[in-house]
């Protein structure tokens, strides 16, 4: 399902479980249609992701971040992330204790023009800096929202000198007094 009539195409796999796609529109006069979740094709990428909720995210400025989060187990979530507006630079950090990339980053670029998706692994903090004013971006999620099991770590925590494209303008104050990270005992 990632040839190329299928509604997705693989692009990489920067890390276990993480899968960075594209979308394949069909065109024709009327504009075009893309598919932007498939579970077939993410069966048969190994990645088995069921949509327990769709959120979206809008902010108004370029600067704006968001993150680093996650949930834990038995709240642990997939996050399938796609930019249908604007644009964002979009960070995956493996926070999984057993995974052989713990303690890496995978950087992405999402944009409305680049039809791009990230699929984000169980245990993976994820979060962005926007790009682009009035970016909007779609999130489908495995797990609901459960604040008991939410994690998050600081988008400059030292230990991981994630490489922004530039320092956020816009962040809430939860996300800037979120601590370094520190491994569960």
């Amino acid at each position: 399902m990632t040839g190329a009539r299928a509604p997705l195409r693989l692009l990489d796999r920067p890390l276990p479980g993480m899968a960075v796609l594209e979308t394949l529109p069909h065109r024709d006069e009327r504009g075009s249609f893309a598919r932007c979740f498939c579970r077939e094709t993410l069966q048969a990428l190994g990645i088995g992701a069921e949509v327990a909720q769709a959120n979206l995210s809008f902010s108004e400025q370029r600067g704006t971040l968001r993150g680093l989060h996650w949930q834990e187990k038995p709240g642990a979530e997939v996050k399938i992330v796609t930019c249908l507006a604007g644009a964002l630079h979009d960070i995956v950090l493996d926070l999984r204790p057993d995974s052989p990339t713990y303690g890496r980053h995978a950087p992405v670029e999402l944009s409305a023009a680049n039809r791009r998706i990230v699929v984000v692994p169980e245990g993976c903090a994820h979060g962005f800096l926007t790009l682009a004013d009035r970016t909007l971006v779609l999130y489908l999620v495995s797990a609901a929202y459960d604040p008991a099991r939410e994690r998050g770590v600081r988008w400059d925590d030292p230990a991981f000198a994630l490489p922004w494209p530039f320092p956020p303008r816009v962040i809430s104050p939860r996300d800037a007094a979120l601590p370094d990270f520190a491994p569960a005992a």
